[in-house]
């Protein structure tokens, strides 16, 4: 139990790493939470910033998912048995994997670092979608794509990139017949994760349907968030 503690602690810690707040502070911009839309996530980089410190600050992001999903638990997890009941048809430290994976995401959303209140935690489930299912990533990150340079709507790329997943999963094993590996666990696992990021995105839908949501046509210039 200790063991899993550690893991999964570990695993919010590098989630919980600011990115864009530091990276604000190292250009001496100030505050990203003051600016543009407020929140402490790298699209609102892309718009202070610019493209260059804002992709790499969504990079960064996406790295902390791969750490947490692939590296902590291969250097810290202590392969004995889990204290719980496993029900899933994955080995142990898969589910361990996936744990610190969302522990990440949790980080990124809730950071330890600046008083819980971070990003949307699109970027790190990406970089923990990527560790564990590689396919539907990159479908996600094409719809995402598609969805952008039709809209230009961040926030659009990236809820129909979360819904993305696990409909691709559920098309992949049912439809193409392509046999997951644990695929009647993982798509339960996809769908809380899609609708962790719908969840996120609540004001984002809001301004969407009320038509008032900004699109990322420039990506300086943005104006001091009341």
């Amino acid at each position: 139990m200790e063991n899993l503690a550690l893991v999964l602690l570990l695993s919010y810690i590098v989630g919980s790493i600011p990115t864009s707040i530091i990276a604000t502070k190292f250009a001496k911009a100030g505050d990203i939470r003051n600016f543009g839309s407020g929140n402490a996530g790298g699209t609102n980089v892309l718009r202070m910033l610019g493209w260059k410190i804002g992709l790499a600050v969504i990079l960064f992001d996406l790295f902390k998912g791969v750490v947490a999903t692939y590296y902590v638990p291969q250097i810290f997890w202590d392969p004995n048995p889990l204290p719980f009941n496993n029900a899933t048809p994955f080995a142990d430290y898969t589910v361990v994997q996936i744990l610190c994976g969302v522990a990440a995401v949790f980080g990124h959303i809730w950071t330890l670092f600046a008083g819980f209140k971070g990003g949307k935690g699109v970027a790190t489930g990406a970089g923990m979608v990527l560790g564990l299912a590689p396919v539907e990533f990159i479908v996600a990150l094409l719809v995402f794509i598609l969805v952008f340079t039709s809209w230009r709507y961040v926030s659009l790329g990236s809820i129909t990139a979360a819904m993305a997943i696990p409909v691709t999963m559920f098309v992949r094993e049912n439809v193409f017949l392509v046999d997951i590996r644990g695929y009647h666990t993982l798509v339960y696992f996809a769908i809380g994760v899609s609708l962790l990021i719908i969840y996120t995105h609540r004001e984002n839908i809001k301004r969407l349907l009320a038509g008032t949501e900004s699109k990322l046509m420039h990506f300086k210039g943005a104006q001091k968030a009341d």
